[in-house]
């Protein structure tokens, strides 16, 4: 079956225009210091996937009706309220790093930080390298 395009698929946005765009200082600069670790952790270069997600790396997904869809292996939005970090694998599970972290909030695939003052970088490295190299 042919590949179709997810409404937030992989655009040619400027990642770094939009980041500059971001109001809020504090997620601002959070989202350049992020650009660096996932660049840094996953080797790839920033894309801009939909409106607002900046994903790293790529691969393709075939869903239970047969439609197959690209997305990316790890990556993070700057949302207004927090920070929205992307994780491919059930993040809840991870209890052990999630327990070394800091302040934050999980849903399924999904890391919610406030500001990365209130985690553990290194912490937070071991789960982005995860989500990267998480077997798909």
């Amino acid at each position: 079956m042919a590949k179709k395009t997810l409404v937030n698929a992989e655009t040619d946005q400027d990642v770094y225009a939009f980041v500059d765009a971001v109001e809020n200082e504090t997620r601002k600069a959070d989202s350049k210091t992020l650009l660096e670790v996932f660049k840094e952790i996953t080797g790839k270069e920033p894309k801009i996937w939909g409106k607002k997600m900046i994903g790293y790396g790529k691969y393709s997904y075939q869903r239970k009706n047969g439609d197959e869809f690209e997305w990316f292996n790890t990556g993070f939005s700057p949302a207004k309220a927090h920070m929205s970090l992307y994780m491919m694998f059930d993040v809840s599970a991870q209890e052990e790093l999630l327990s070394k972290l800091g302040k934050h909030k999980t849903g399924k695939g999904c890391l919610y930080i406030k500001n990365l003052a209130d985690v553990d970088m290194e912490i937070l490295k071991q789960l982005i390298e995860k989500s990267d190299l998480w077997e798909r």
